[in-house]
C-alpha cells in the first residue's frame, strides 16, 4: 500500500486520537527507518523511548519468535520460564525487593499508586491516601493518572477525575513540605520531566524529598517509565541520584517494542499486595518477556556507558552549531532536550522531518531526542549534520 492508501483507511477506521505526521513507516534497522514511499529516516524517537535495541534486531526477534512457538500467553494462574528470569535480573539490577508485571507505564503508575495508598491504609487506617506530585510532570492518560500528572490543561472533559492528588513545584522542598499533612501517603515524581519538557530534577531536591518522606514515612514513588532500562545511561536513573526509592515504575524500553510495564518494590513494601489484591491479564507475557529478557541482557556496563557517551557526544555536537535556534540543552543519556526559539518546536520538528531526521516535540518549546540505545556513531552523525542543515 502506498501512504495515501493507508492514510484513507486510518481516516475511515481509526478513531482520530493522534496527530500522525505525514508519513507512513515500512520498516526499519538499527536507529535506520525507512517509509512506505521508500525514504530513509534517521530515528531519533524510537517510538517515544521504546525500540531501545533499534529494529529489526535478530537476537530480540529471535527469542520472540521461539517463545511463540511454545507458548504465546497463558494466564498468571500458572508460572512461566521467561517472567521469572526477567525478574530476578530487575530486582539484581535496581536493589529492589520484588516486581510487578503489567502492560503499560500508566498501568504501572495506576499499580504504584494502589501499593502506596494500601501500606498507608494497613499502617495508619483510612483518611492517609493523598499523594504529593509535581506541577509539570506527566504520570498518564488514565483517569488516575492524568489527575496524578501536574499540568492543568490534562485535567479537563473527562470529569469527575480521581481525588487524592496534590501538586508541588519542582525543585522547590519547601513548596513539597507545604502540600505535606497528616492526609499524605507518599510524594510521586519523574527525575526527568519528560513530557514537561525534559527537565532534569536537582539531586539536592530528590534526596531531600528521600529524606522527608523517611522522616514522614510518605513512600518515596519515582516514575521511571521514559527514563528507565538504561535511558540515562544507568538501568534506572535513580541510580545516578543518590536514592533508593520504594517504589519504582518501569515500561517503554523494557521489551523493546513490545507492550510491557511495571513495578519495583523495595523490602518494606513488597508484601503490600497480597493475593487478589492487584492483577493483570496480560502482566508477565511469555513472548514480551522473552524480548524483555534479551534488553535487559543487554544492560551491561559497558552499553551503559556507552549510552552515557553517546548522549554527551550529542549534546556537545548540538551547542556547538551556536544556532539561532536554540535556546538550551538538557538531559541525561539518550534523554535529550533541545529549547527551540525563532519557530515553534513543531515546526523544527517538521523540518527535521522534511529532510530526514525524526524527532520529538515536549513540553511548550522543546525538541525531544530519545534515540535507539544502540544507535551507532555513524547514524549520530548522520542525524547530527540534519540537524547542522536545518539549525544554521
Amino acid at each position: 500500500m502506498n501512504f495515501e492508501e493507508i492514510k484513507a483507511l486510518d481516516e475511515q477506521y481509526v478513531l482520530q486520537t493522534y496527530g500522525r505526521n505525514p508519513v507512513a513507516i515500512d520498516h526499519g534497522k538499527g536507529a535506520t527507518l525507512w517509509d512506505s514511499e521508500g525514504k530513509e529516516y534517521i530515528d531519533f524517537t524510537s517510538g517515544i523511548g521504546v525500540c531501545s535495541l533499534g529494529y529489526a534486531n535478530e537476537t530480540w526477534a529471535r527469542a520472540i519468535y521461539d517463545q511463540a512457538m511454545k507458548v504465546g500467553h497463558i494466564s498468571n494462574l500458572f508460572y512461566t520460564e521467561p517472567y521469572v528470569k526477567l525478574a530476578e535480573k530487575l530486582v539484581k539490577g535496581s536493589g529492589m525487593a520484588g516486581v510487578f508485571f503489567g502492560n503499560s507505564g500508566a498501568e504501572a503508575n495506576e499499580g504504584m499508586i494502589k501499593l502506596a495508598r494500601k501500606y498507608s491504609f494497613d499502617k495508619y487506617g483510612k483518611g492517609r491516601a493523598v499523594i504529593i506530585t509535581l506541577n509539570n510532570s506527566f504520570h498518564g492518560r488514565t483517569i488516575t493518572t492524568l489527575k496524578a500528572t501536574g499540568q492543568d490543561h490534562f485535567h479537563e472533559f473527562f470529569f469527575p477525575f480521581t481525588e487524592g492528588f496534590r501538586y508541588a513545584d519542582a525543585n522547590n522542598i519547601d513548596s513539597v513540605k507545604a502540600q505535606g499533612g497528616d492526609d499524605v501517603c507518599g510524594v510521586m515524581m519523574e527525575l526527568i520531566q519528560g513530557e514537561g519538557g525534559v527537565n532534569p530534577l536537582d539531586s539536592a531536591f530528590v534526596q531531600a524529598v528521600a529524606q522527608l518522606c523517611a522522616q514522614r514515612d510518605w513512600l518515596l514513588l519515582i516514575d521511571e517509565v521514559q527514563t528507565g532500562i538504561g535511558r540515562t545511561g544507568s538501568l534506572f536513573a535513580y541510580q545516578q541520584f543518590g536514592i533508593q526509592p520504594d517504589v519504582v515504575t518501569f515500561a517503554k524500553g523494557i521489551a523493546g517494542g513490545l507492550p510491557f510495564g511495571g513495578f519495583l518494590a523495595n523490602e518494606k513494601c513488597r508484601d503490600v499486595l497480597g493475593k487478589g489484591t492487584h492483577g493483570s491479564t496480560f502482566g508477565g507475557n511469555p513472548m514480551a518477556a522473552a524480548g524483555a529478557n534479551v534488553v535487559m541482557d543487554a544492560m551491561t556496563p559497558e552499553f551503559l556507558r556507552e549510552v552515557a557517551e553517546k548522549g554527551a557526544y550529542l549534546r556537545e555536537k548540538i551547542a556547538a552549531f551556536n544556532s539561532p535556534y536554540v535556546s538550551g540543552i538538557r538531559g541525561m543519556g539518550l534523554m535529550i532536550g533541545v529549547g527551540i526559539q525563532g519557530m515553534t518546536h513543531t515546526e523544527m520538528k517538521d523540518r527535521l522531518m522534511a529532510e530526514g531526521l525524526l524527532c520529538l516535540t515536549a513540553g511548550k518549546d522543546t525538541l525531544r531526542l530519545l534515540p535507539p540505545l544502540v544507535i551507532t556513531k555513524n547514524e549520530i552523525d548522520r542525524g547530527l549534520a540534519v540537524m547542522a542543515k536545518v539549525m544554521q
